[in-house]
Order: C-alpha cells, then structure tokens, then sequence
C-alpha cells in the first residue's frame, strides 16, 4: 500500500510540473507574441517542416499549419513560407503542408515552399534566403514554442537581427476548429527517397541541427559578421 501511495504521490508530482511547464511555456509564447505582434503584418512567416508518414499529418503539423492559417487569416501575415525536403520519409514536408494549407483556405498566390532544409536550422536560414529574394522584407518565424526557442537562439547566433517571433499560443490555438482536410499527397512523393537516418548518423543529424551543413550565401556567414 506504501508503495502504491508513493507511486500516486509522483505521478501527482509529474501532473502539477506538467501544468507548471505548460503554463509558463504559454505565458513566454504569448509575450513574445504580443512583442513581435504589433510590428506586422508581416511580409512572410516561416514554417518549418515535420515528417509526413503513413498518408497522414502529425498533431505537430497539424498545429503548425493551422497556426500559419490562423495568422495569414487574421492579417498578421500576406504570406506564408512552409519549409522542409523529404527528410523521415518520402514527402517532401513543405509541399504537404501547402496543399493543406491551400485546402484552409490560403491563396497559392501567397504560398512559398522551401525544399531542401532538412534541419531546423536549415529550415530557418533557407527560408529566409527566400523571403529576401522576394523582396519579402518583413519576416518572422511561426512554430511551436519549443523550436522556437531554440531557433531564435540560432537566429541571434548568425546574426539574423531582422526576424521577429510568432510562436503558437495554445491558449489561442485551442479555439481554433482544428479540422483535417483532404489532400493528395502523390503530387509531394519523392521516387528512389532515402531517408536521413540512413545517410546521416545521431552525431551528424545534430551538427546539421546546429547549423554546421548550411551553404551561406555571399555576406551571410555569421564568420565574415563577427565583428559587426
């Protein structure tokens, strides 16, 4: 019976840390909201990718996409970047999400897709590389809280001053009638696919996390800014 109360008594423990995380993880999300937020609209926001596997999209990409919908819907953005190549599996991750995206509503005219980011990292500077040669000048990033924390990091990292942060607030998201729409992904399917984790190891996948494989364009290398 002790044993079985100890047992409760932790899993008590981990609920009220699990509410304690979560709130404080929404509270920072919002603020940085409510910081980024009144400098839109923004000319695009980047989203970045998540794997597309067994012919459906993941609670992850389903918040992200829907998000990006819910802030091109609201004004806050004219356009949307989705990011990823076919990474985990053979779909290349930013066209599945505009084509759910398209099928929310958004106006492919104001659709961009990145498809050859298959890190974070990569996902951020590679989209940005494309805002830019837009003539998107206005840019911020749109993910959950949790990527996004670590990609604001590595904004600040290579010296990406001008990207603001519209990461997810579930609080605003729980409101928001996260429906399924049907799509067909054959027209994302990459033939002869192979996935990373058979051409990268742990210790690589994470270098490329850390943005050690990203191919900088003239005057980006956070090397040659380092003493501006």
């Amino acid at each position: 019976m002790n044993q079985l109360t100890n047992i409760m008594k932790k899993i008590a423990i981990l609920g009220v840390l699990a509410i304690i995380v979560s709130s404080c993880i929404n509270r920072s999300a919002r603020r940085s909201f409510e910081r980024y937020g009144v400098y839109g609209p923004y000319d695009a926001i980047i989203v970045p990718g998540v794997p597309f596997e067994n012919d459906e999209w993941s609670e992850i990409m389903k918040m992200r996409v829907h998000w990006a919908v819910y802030l091109y819907n609201q004004g806050t953005t004219k356009n949307i970047i989705f990011s990823g190549s076919a990474v985990y599996s053979p779909y290349v991750e930013a066209k599945i999400m505009a084509l759910y995206a398209e099928q929310l509503g958004v106006d492919t005219a104001h659709i961009y897709t990145e498809e050859r980011a298959e890190h974070s990292s990569e996902n951020l500077y590679y989209s940005y590389r494309i805002a830019k040669d837009n003539n998107l000048k206005k840019v911020a990033l749109a993910t959950d809280p949790f990527q996004g924390s670590f990609l604001r990091g590595f904004a600040n990292k290579i010296k990406l001053h001008d990207i603001g942060f519209l990461p997810i607030v579930f609080d605003t998201l729980s409101k928001i009638d996260l429906i399924t729409p049907a799509i067909d992904p054959s027209t994302a399917y990459v033939d002869d696919f192979k996935s990373i984790t058979e051409r990268e190891n742990g210790f690589i996948r994470f270098q490329g996390t850390m943005g050690k494989f990203i191919e900088y364009e003239e005057g980006d290398d956070p090397k040659s800014k380092k003493n501006k």
